[in-house]
């Protein structure tokens, strides 16, 4: 049952932000920036917190495939990047996943949600260690947050 309420919270992270252009907000920005207890970091178009993990490397592949992508969604890339207040788009990419689906990142880590950040500007795990890596939110900068 776990497993299954994993998965269907994985599925609703991985929905695309919404793609816009002149006049951008949060709703419409694939990345924006907000202030948390860590400074200032980056969260999606939506207000859900970003996070980087150690064990894929910077313009890589992204390491984080099965039970990982359904602890720590992947950020899916919308049509048109757009930086939010804050964000620099000359750090906005994306890098292929298998299967061929585009990841967005930021200055070349990989993004990804976590699956128990359920409200919004929630931050619930930073630094931590799992599947081999280390879990941390990004700065505006694209430095990671130890």
């Amino acid at each position: 049952m776990r497993t299954l309420f994993l998965v269907a919270l994985a599925l609703l992270f991985a929905l695309p932000a919404g793609s816009g252009s002149a006049g951008i907000d949060s709703a419409t920005a694939t990345l924006t920036v907000r202030e948390t207890r860590y400074g200032r970091i980056l969260f999606d178009g939506r207000g859900r917190a970003l996070y980087a993990f150690t064990r894929d490397t910077r313009s890589g592949p992204s390491r984080c495939y099965s039970a990982c992508a359904a602890a720590w969604p992947v950020y899916y890339a919308p049509r048109t990047l757009v930086a939010g207040t804050g964000v620099r788009q000359g750090l906005l990419g994306t890098v292929r996943r298998d299967g061929g689906r585009r990841q967005v990142t930021y200055n070349g880590w990989p993004l990804y949600h976590y699956v128990s950040d359920t409200r919004l500007g929630q931050v619930t795990c930073q630094n931590v260690r799992e599947y081999g890596g280390l879990w941390l939110v990004v700065r505006p900068n694209g430095s990671l947050v130890r």
